[in-house]
């Protein structure tokens, strides 16, 4: 049976959810009041060396599906942005996963930088400044690109998987139908993939944008270097090794676009996949008690615990090379969600969750405390504040009180509710019926080729026809 899930929307005392966290036998600090105006711990600047960031929220870049067949951005993706400007966060960590190769896409209408959409990615951001400069002001927004390449998640044409793997992995291959005999990225083609990174930053930079995110999280290509244990070559083995992609592109950026910041989303820690269990509970996958378990960077030998050894020195290296920008998350959306996005109800194809999903993310926010204590001069974002609904505020206030990161991510209540930021903020009372509840909408929706939005409380995808669609495809799940 699945675990008791507590309803967050029926805790409406700090004194009912220090209870709650005590039967669940939680650490998670929160604030019991939250503060307003200038003095308040989330509207502190944060100051780079050459840029100040006027507060603490962070907007988290999220997988479009609403692009063109050529990888430009829609009017969906436009009202998206817009909305992100609009929200007063003061940092756009990559706005949306563009990918650097046709191929590299992680579905059909996923955004592609190329030289032939650079006018388009260029008006996206603008229209995101302007929609922040009509209310906020821009002299303090710090705007940057995700860059990514699918790897083993690559659906560039249609919905049918196309997977770049680095390595056969037992469970992900099967849970995939990947054949023994399908081809492994040669070292030859990785190369001519990190020079699509390059290219790609040094489009960026032209289109205005302050920095570009290395995407190494969630199971993409860039995370699955980190667990090539067993790979041979150049790019697989030793630490040394897993991490020369990274540190390839990175130098490759700096010098042909000097000037342009540099940061990298990384899942911090992973477990062994999941699968849906008795009665649906997601539950880890079969492996041999006697192996350790290796394909779980930041996991420990048992697939399913911590061990941060491998992320601290994937920090070390981060601070060698001068990026200091850091967006720590957890895991892969397609093998184990709960880990990196709790949420009380499952996307169509997945599993309910196995454990109450504050305890994912009282794990996501000591994580990223750990990390920030053993890199203090690192810029640090958190994940995983959205499933905390009513408590967000409260909770983000004390986590960048005491230092345990120094930005409040924000992804699926972007949403939802992209005015949740000025309202913490301005101290004006949550829109309740915004709050993300962690439907999984926005995740079902794109899984079977509909745009990507909050169907259940933005009133515009509310409205539309693939409303309906949607609401079909979870009658049948």
């Amino acid at each position: 049976m699945p675990p008791s899930v507590v309803p967050l929307a029926q805790i409406r005392t700090p004194e009912q959810l220090a209870r709650v966290l005590k039967k669940l036998d939680l650490t998670l600090g929160f604030d019991a009041v939250v503060e307003k105006g200038k003095s308040s711990p989330l509207a502190q600047p944060y100051r780079l060396p050459n840029f100040t960031i006027g507060n603490r929220f962070c907007v988290q870049p999220m997988e479009g599906w609403d692009g063109t067949p050529d990888g430009k951005p829609s009017e969906l993706t436009f009202r998206r942005w817009r909305r992100f400007g609009e929200s007063g966060a003061k940092l756009i960590w990559g706005g949306e996963a563009v990918a650097v190769l046709p191929e590299g896409r992680a579905n059909p209408n996923q955004l592609l930088i190329n030289l032939q959409n650079l006018p388009e990615l260029a008006a996206l951001r603008e229209a995101l400044v302007k929609s922040h400069a009509a209310r906020w002001g821009t002299e303090d927004l710090l705007i940057g690109l995700q860059l990514t390449h699918s790897g083993r998640f690559c659906r560039p044409y249609s919905n049918r998987l196309q997977p770049r793997i680095l390595y056969h992995h037992p469970i992900l291959d099967r849970k995939f139908g990947i054949p023994p005999d399908h081809p492994v990225l040669r070292d030859d083609e990785i190369r001519r993939i990190i020079q699509a990174f390059i290219v790609a930053a040094r489009l960026a930079a032209q289109a205005g944008f302050h920095f570009v995110d290395i995407k190494h999280c969630h199971g993409y290509l860039g995370h699955e270097f980190l667990s090539a244990v067993e790979r041979e070559g150049d790019f697989g083995g030793s630490f040394e090794n897993r991490t020369r992609f990274l540190l390839e592109i990175v130098q490759g950026i700096q010098t042909e676009a000097p000037g342009l910041l540099i940061g990298v989303r990384l899942s911090a820690f992973d477990f062994i996949p999941f699968r849906k269990g008795v009665d649906g509970v997601g539950e880890p996958e079969e492996w041999p008690r006697d192996q350790p378990y290796p394909y779980a960077f930041g996991g420990d030998r048992t697939g399913t615990g911590i061990d941060l050894t491998e992320p601290r020195q994937f920090l070390e290296l981060l601070r060698s090379l001068s990026v200091r920008l850091v967006n720590l998350t957890a895991g892969n959306p397609y093998a184990n969600p709960h880990i990196q996005r709790p949420a009380q109800f499952p996307p169509s194809d997945g599993y309910l969750p196995p454990e109450d999903p504050l305890v994912g993310v009282a794990r996501l926010i000591r994580v990223a405390a750990q990390l920030k204590a053993a890199f203090p001069d690192l810029l640090i974002v958190g994940s995983g504040y959205s499933y905390l609904q009513e408590w967000l505020p409260n909770v983000a206030q004390h986590v960048v009180r005491t230092g345990q990161a120094d930005f409040v991510g924000l992804g699926r209540m972007m949403l939802a509710y992209p005015h949740l930021v000025a309202d913490v903020l301005e101290g004006n009372p949550l829109q309740r019926k915004r709050l993300c509840r962690t439907f999984s909408d926005c995740t079902t929706a794109p899984r079977n080729g509909l745009v990507s939005g909050c169907y259940p409380l933005d009133e515009f995808y509310k409205n539309l026809p693939q409303a309906k669609i949607l609401e079909e495809i979870k009658k049948r799940r």
